[in-house]
């Protein structure tokens, strides 16, 4: 029987060359290829987003209002697709209220379970839920945590109101809300707070019934008065503080305390809900137990009136397990999840789905992955394909790569040199092609065998943060480091918490999102822009201002963007050509002014390695170095960041770091989002910063990093609970020989098939 496949005819978004593919459906196919080859393009870009958009288009007009948008992809035909679910690593948030078990469901079926068979009976399924008023602790309103003003930091006794007594910002002498106390008539402005009577005490922190009138907009209005503690709870507190800016949160967590909620003890639910047990278990005990302890107890369990419950609990949390992510609580917030992580909690929730023929899309799901946990996410990947589904992976480990039905290899480079279909087949066969990536799965590195002396030592010593055991680790200074271990063994506590907080002034890699946007470039993030501005500016002589796009040189027609963004209601928005400009988003008059004959408009349009040639000023050439030597010599300097992909990302934050001056460099898996021939390039970058007398410390999972490694930290040696040990300590040669290490195990496998 012939294997039914999706026919894409003529893809032509964003890089792509007017390519044309069959996938084959009910298999597993995986798309890799070099960072800004095309992966993206045609994967999410073009066959996810016609599969959602030809899905919304099912629905009523009214309906399609209130869904998500996916714009009409450029491709002449889509053929054969299936309703698609994508699966991307965009981090998990929701606020203190989204937890591990209520985005993956597991927590309704464990209330369900307890409001069956747990006693003493105590309501039904939302008496058990703490987001809901009859679940939840009446104290916190189910946050598990008081988070109060704190009065000693927001207030100044021994000043008066007309002095600045209030401190926090917002509350400044001759704003609004001073003004509400000041022109309350409660008051006497200029006596200090220490001078305050009680009454005076509880008008201020408290308030009364009084109106305030207010001068506004050239007239007055009335506003009711509030005392300091409410005003302050209802404008503040009451918000989710992961929707506040970065600087507003900051200045919030200044002026108020927190603590473990006095009457639940962090439980978050009522004293009636947590009274239920099952087997001397209540529900939130259950819910801040390890995954894979959580499968041992629920697997215990005896309960035949509720089998059918007790039977999906403990599949459902078993897929945890067997996706490496035994070491998480289902109490444990989402918003404290990694972008890997958060991506293997989602396919947790579609492996118990009874839903067949459908399109998986998965973004680079080993993102954060050990080797021995890649193993396990590739039997899962599998199983979804074996219950009918197809399943699509933008990927670039070679483990995944090995269990693929069909590969599709992008290139044969990136941005303008990519787009193209350099490989489709059999892995086999791609092992062959004459591709970087047949070329890297033929070629593995060696060990290396000649190790640097260290010229000292970073001591950490008594690391208790989390699930660290009393750690005592010394990180060699001068030498390449790299910190392994599975995934939840420890090793961001131990460098990105502990460490970082005994050495605050190293230079950090992390891994926090690029923040993207229309108008944010290479140029702008990594601040050329201004240097470029500048130089324009005194060989004009002419004002800064007007080589912005986002200022006063920008296009009038289309606000400096290039393009027109006309929304169309319920149908799909159009994007267009700005016609005044051309796409070139300056003024004319801004483009006839030129730096060595070049217009503003024609040096963002210059890739990374023509700017390299044609600026001779040593501060843009740090930085354009730094983004040739990561591999982004083909990115413009205009090209908008939103349009990057995931790996073009990481590396222009890398480019960012590597001109600053800096003793020790800390990397948070630099590989993530990196071709097999792009780690290569990062290597070679992390030696040269070795040599050049820097201590650098890199947590990672990638074998070839770790091959390359001065020295060794390994972590665990599993998650959680069972992490937080050092495991070995030495250099890569005698880890080889190490017992008890996962890392050891499949170095030692890694180096068998090379």
């Amino acid at each position: 029987m012939q294997i039914p496949r999706i026919q894409i005819v003529g893809a032509r978004e964003n890089n792509l060359k007017d390519i044309s593919l069959s996938i084959p459906k009910r298999s597993l196919t995986v798309f890799t290829g070099v960072s800004g080859s095309g992966k993206s393009s045609i994967v999410f870009d073009t066959l996810a987003a016609e599969a959602q958009r030809q899905l919304n288009e099912t629905f009523t007009a009214f309906a399609r209002s209130r869904l998500p948008r996916y714009g009409q992809p450029d491709v002449d035909v889509i053929e054969n697709l299936s309703a698609a679910i994508v699966v991307d690593q965009k981090r998990l948030g929701g606020g203190p209220r989204s937890t591990v078990g209520t985005i993956t469901d597991i927590y309704s079926l464990l209330r369900l379970l307890f409001s069956r068979a747990g006693r003493p009976f105590a309501g039904y399924s939302n008496a058990f839920s703490f987001n809901d008023p009859e679940g939840m602790c009446p104290e916190c309103e189910g946050l598990g945590r008081r988070t109060t003003l704190d009065l000693g930091a927001f207030l100044d006794t021994s000043r008066s109101l007309n002095e600045g007594a209030l401190l926090h910002p917002h509350f400044a002498v001759g704003g609004w809300y001073w003004k509400i106390y000041a022109n309350s008539g409660l008051f006497d402005n200029d006596k200090k707070l220490s001078d305050y009577d009680e009454r005076e005490w509880d008008l201020l922190l408290h308030g009364g019934d009084a109106k305030v009138a207010l001068e506004w907009q050239g007239g007055t209005v009335n506003s009711s008065y509030e005392g300091l503690v409410e005003k302050f709870t209802r404008l503040y507190i009451k918000k989710d503080t992961a929707e506040m800016s970065d600087a507003n949160r900051e200045v919030f967590l200044r002026y108020v305390s927190t603590e473990v909620c006095p009457l639940c003890e962090g439980a978050r639910l009522s004293r009636k809900a947590l009274a239920c047990e099952i087997d001397g278990h209540n529900i939130a005990a259950l819910a801040a137990m390890e995954a894979g302890e959580l499968v041992e107890v629920l697997a215990g369990l005896t309960r035949p009136a509720v089998a059918p419950v007790l039977e999906s609990l403990v599949d459902r949390v078993r897929n945890l397990v067997t996706i490496g992510l035994g070491y998480l609580s289902l109490d444990r917030e989402t918003s404290t999840l990694s972008g890997g992580e958060s991506q293997r909690v989602k396919m947790v929730r579609h492996l118990s789905s009874g839903l067949t023929d459908m399109l998986y899309i998965f973004d680079e799901p080993t993102a954060g992955l050990h080797a021995r946990d890649v193993e396990r996410l590739t039997t899962l990947l599998l199983k979804l394909r074996d219950k009918g589904n197809t399943v699509i992976v933008v990927e670039h480990d070679p483990e995944v790569i090995a269990v693929a039905d069909h590969v599709v290899d992008m290139g044969p480079e990136a941005g303008a040199h990519g787009g193209r279909i350099v490989y489709e087949g059999t892995v086999a066969g791609l092992r062959d092609a004459p591709t970087l990536t047949g070329a890297s799965m033929r070629h593995r590195s060696p060990l290396k065998t000649a190790y640097r002396r260290p010229a000292g030592t970073l001591t950490v010593d008594g690391a208790r943060a989390h699930n660290l055991k009393d750690l005592t680790v010394g990180f060699p200074a001068g030498v390449l480091t790299v910190v392994t271990g599975v995934a939840g063994s420890g090793k961001s506590t131990l460098v990105n918490e502990v460490f970082l907080g005994r050495y605050p002034s190293a230079v950090v890699v992390d891994q926090s999102a690029v923040a993207v946007s229309r108008r944010s470039n290479p140029a702008t993030y990594t601040g050329m822009l201004d240097e470029i501005r500048r130089l324009f500016a005194r060989a004009c002589k002419v004002s800064a201002s007007l080589f912005s796009a986002n200022s006063k040189g920008a296009c009038p027609e289309c606000q400096g963007l290039g393009v027109i963004y006309t929304d169309l209601a319920f149908m799909d928005g159009l994007k267009t050509t700005c016609e005044a400009c051309r796409g070139r988003r300056f003024r004319p008059e801004v483009l006839q002014h030129t730096l060595r004959g070049k217009s503003i408009s024609d040096v963002l349009e210059m890739t990374a390695a023509e700017a390299l040639e044609f600026f001779h000023e040593e501060r843009l050439r740090e930085v354009l170095r730094a983004m040739n030597d990561v591999g982004l010599d083909y990115l413009t300097l205009g090209q908008p960041l939103s349009t990057l992909s995931g790996g073009e990302c990481q590396r222009i934050k890398l480019a960012t770091e590597l001109h600053k001056t800096g003793s020790v460099y800390v990397m948070d898996e630099p590989t993530t989002g990196l071709h097999m021939s792009d780690v290569r390039h990062l290597l070679d970058i992390l030696e040269r910063l070795v040599d050049a007398g820097n201590t650098v410390i890199v947590i990672e999972h990638n074998l070839e990093v770790v091959k390359n490694a001065d020295w060794i930290i390994d972590l665990g040696p599993e998650g959680g609970d069972g992490g937080g040990r050092v495991v070995f300590e030495g250099t890569p040669r005698d880890l080889l020989a190490a017992t008890g290490s996962h890392t050891a195990e499949y170095l030692r496998r890694d180096l068998a098939t090379a």
